[in-house]
């Protein structure tokens, strides 16, 4: 098959960062998609209702013109969240989840919680009202080997919370083991994951093929081959848990390339053509239209989206960089192909 017409994209998991950066990269994500998960790690980290209004305004006003897109606000958990910004948080109806990271763990998650016994008091008015918790599911002890951080949380965090928190809606962000896709697999239908075009393109090897290739570089760390593997068969499954998220997340190129370079990769650029190369080469791309445009939508109790696009099977360069905001920002793939395009874009 070398096209196909779906609904409309949406990607459950973004960082669009703010400011003059966040409107180099916000159209590439608006061009593909009519929906997304906005991260709320800025700093100061995105804590609170009020503070999810306000950047959903400055979202929207960096927004091309005719644009359709709509930003989905999330708020950054930490010890101190108290019960009541829940309430409020779904009272705003542009507030739809709130987003654990463990602190220390990734980009600007020097707020994150510490403890999730801390948070007991929250995840039980979240139960209450119906809002996902969504998980950067890594453990951060020292003495803990980077590749199996996952593999820990879900013994040592995740697996208790879904067993203690049994109404709690709950997303596995980034998935990157056989075990996480077997765990969530194995949940009640409250428990999804997304999966991001890294994690289901490469594997570990990419980060040191030819030398160390610090744009390959995101948390969580790629894998070895069979966890990606599994990722894929996830993701081509037709299983409702598992959905589209890109985790784009745009950095400077002068941050990746230094002697401590930041974690993440930048995919909005080609959010959803990458995944239709994903599916295609699985055999799957009829299933393609359930992971990218129903699934996640279910989840979150939200339309699907009426709008369609069309993929055509048709190779486009991207280039080795793209601006962002005074800097440049190199994406992924960049300098090379991209094997699948939106029609007429």
């Amino acid at each position: 098959m070398n096209q196909i017409t779906i609904s409309r994209p949406d990607d459950w998991h973004l960082h669009l960062r703010d400011g003059a950066a966040m409107r180099d990269v916000l159209p590439h994500t608006a061009a593909r998609f009519a929906r997304a998960i906005v991260m709320p790690n800025l700093r100061p980290p995105v804590t609170t209702t009020a503070l999810a209004l306000a950047y959903r305004e400055r979202i929207l006003a960096a927004l091309p013109a005719g644009s359709r897109f709509e930003p989905l606000m999330t708020l950054y958990l930490t010890d101190n969240t108290p019960p009541a910004e829940i309430a409020r948080a779904r009272e705003s109806r542009v507030v739809h989840a709130v987003k654990y990271y463990p602190a220390g763990a990734t980009t600007n998650s020097d707020s994150g919680v510490t403890d999730l016994a801390k948070c007991r008091a929250v995840l039980e008015v979240m139960e209450k009202h119906g809002m996902p918790l969504l998980l950067h599911g890594e453990v951060t002890d020292a003495d803990i080997d980077i590749f199996d951080r996952e593999r820990v949380f879900i013994e040592r965090t995740l697996a208790p919370l879904v067993e203690r928190f049994q109404g709690l809606k709950v997303v596995m962000e980034h998935i990157t083991t056989r075990e996480a896709a077997e765990f969530v697999t194995a949940a009640p239908p409250r428990v999804a994951a997304t999966l991001t075009p890294q994690h289901l393109l490469l594997s570990r090897n990419a980060l040191f093929t030819g030398g160390v290739r610090p744009h390959n570089y995101c948390l969580p760390i790629l894998k070895r081959e069979v966890h990606r593997a599994a990722l894929v068969a996830a993701a081509t499954s037709g299983n409702p848990k598992f959905f589209l998220g890109t985790d784009s997340a745009p950095h400077a190129r002068h941050t990746k390339e230094n002697d401590c370079g930041c974690a993440g990769m930048f995919s909005a650029h080609a959010g959803i053509e990458l995944y239709a190369e994903v599916f295609a080469a699985a055999g799957a791309i009829d299933r393609l239209e359930g992971f990218a445009s129903h699934h996640g939508a279910d989840f979150y109790a939200l339309p699907r989206n009426t709008e369609k696009i069309t993929l055509v099977r048709e190779s486009w360069a991207v280039p080795p960089s793209v601006p962002f905001g005074a800097d440049t920002l190199v994406p992924m793939r960049a300098g090379d192909f991209v094997h699948w395009r939106i029609a007429g874009a």
